[in-house]
């Protein structure tokens, strides 16, 4: 039997409920699971975000997950040369990527080397962007008041 080695990437900054159901669901669908952390660098250049957690951090926390084998720092934005250094079996994805353009030219492209996309729903009721934008809110508060009159 073929082992199934699983990659569940994420910047997991605010790192919440719905990361943790992520890294559970993909457990469950594999032998060894790679969590595979986003860089600070590649959360500005993909994204145009700043992380409140650093890199080093991050990846500790995903680290101690029980779900987690193993953590891989991504510093490259293509995840076709991502699986060239994992070759993982199974890529996990949330599920507002299927049916999109972007989640078609990955399904194609990890197709064409043995590698299945699985989705799974995001959490709700929960989301690093919510997050971001109250801490974000409250940052901009906190400066207003600062503020002289």
């Amino acid at each position: 039997m073929t082992q199934r080695i699983g990659y569940a990437a994420g910047a997991f900054d605010l790192f919440h409920v719905g990361h943790l159901n992520i890294l559970r669901h993909a457990r469950e669908q594999c032998d060894h699971l790679i969590a595979g952390v986003v860089s600070d660098e590649m959360l500005r250049e993909t994204k145009g975000l700043t992380s409140f957690i650093p890199t080093a951090e991050r990846a500790e926390i995903v680290q101690h997950v029980d779900y987690v084998d193993e953590v891989h720092i991504e510093t490259i934005p293509d995840k076709l040369q991502t699986w060239q250094e994992l070759r993982f079996t199974h890529f996990f994805k949330g599920d507002d990527w299927r049916g999109t353009p972007k989640g078609e030219v990955l399904e194609r492209e990890f197709a064409a080397v043995g590698v299945e996309v699985i989705y799974f729903p995001y959490t709700a009721h929960t989301s690093s962007t919510q997050l971001r934008q109250a801490l974000d809110a409250a940052i901009r508060m906190a400066e207003a008041l600062r503020e002289p009159a």
